[in-house]
């Protein structure tokens, strides 16, 4: 772990990474990729150290209420979160100034912040979004290696239904030739549908690899699924979208599963409703006469 000094905390679109880096052991991460810029160990978290004094200050001032996101690059609930707490921290600044909260995690550890969801839900909307990449217990050990699991992952989409919070599932990446199976998408979505899920974003049965991250992905395939690194190589050499060859099959699976479950299954659809900020009624009334 190392701090840094940030110019700025909101991107254009309002999202944040206080965390730079990640500890979770992905095999497939992108965010590994050279054309980030990340000049330090991927495992040596970069936090940055006023990024809630930024924060507030950007909130305080900000003159149009929407929903900050935080997660895109860097699962903000990363070990090191429960020492440090700036992401729960951040989540509190949302709720002061009302503003709307959504996050990308694969960790139960949002939980420990259930209570700040809940009043920044019932004041204006928080999301949760969960990715959920593999049914199989024992290959989700293998390729995601020190973050929940997706059956903890679905336990926690259970306990956000029940508190009233609502949630995206993340269905990506599908690896070819690992989990690329129906059984394998089949089970997330049944577990998307029991755990009544808003949506299920999904960009296709594939990954995508560019430098730094296919090198890394490669030498842990060379360790896990020794034989596949060759097949890899052979099937898709230097490109960097790799889609299974098994994408149009299981796409189509994919649609007719959310329909009949009836999930949200419109990409452009799902990011509308995570940026449309909305504020409670209630909440609104009593804000008129303060």
């Amino acid at each position: 772990m190392h701090y840094v000094k940030a110019k700025g905390i909101l991107s254009a679109k309002n999202g944040m990474n206080i965390y730079r880096g990640c500890s979770h052991g992905c095999i497939y991460c992108d965010s590994r990729s050279k054309c980030y810029h990340m000049n330090h160990d991927f495992e040596d978290i970069e936090v940055k150290e006023n990024a809630l004094e930024l924060l507030e200050a950007t909130l305080k001032h900000k003159h149009q209420k929407c929903m900050i996101g935080t997660g895109s690059m860097t699962d903000p609930y990363i070990p090191l979160e429960k020492e440090l707490g700036y992401v729960r921290k951040a989540m509190g600044l949302a709720y002061k100034y009302g503003f709307g909260f959504t996050c990308i995690t694969k960790s139960a550890d949002i939980l420990r912040d259930l209570d700040l969801l809940i009043k920044i839900n019932k004041k204006t909307k928080c999301v949760v979004q969960m990715t959920m990449t593999t049914y199989d217990e024992e290959l989700c050990k293998k390729i995601e290696t020190r973050v929940s699991t997706t059956k903890e992952r679905f336990e926690v989409l259970k306990q956000l239904r029940d508190a009233g919070i609502p949630t995206v599932v993340w269905l990506c990446p599908i690896l070819p030739f690992i989990n690329d199976t129906e059984k394998n998408i089949s089970g997330i979505l049944e577990y998307s549908k029991e755990a009544e899920v808003y949506g299920v974003i999904c960009f296709g049965m594939g990954l995508t690899l560019r430098e730094g991250n296919r090198e890394y992905f490669y030498q842990q395939l060379e360790q896990i699924f020794p034989q596949l690194k060759e097949k890899y190589v052979k099937t898709y050499g230097n490109q960097y979208q790799i889609s299974s060859s098994r994408n149009y099959e299981l796409m189509n699976l994919f649609h007719q599963k959310c329909r009949q479950y009836g999930l949200v299954h419109n990409n452009q659809q799902i990011f509308e409703y995570l940026n449309a900020f909305e504020e409670k009624q209630e909440y609104r009334q009593l804000s008129l006469f303060d």
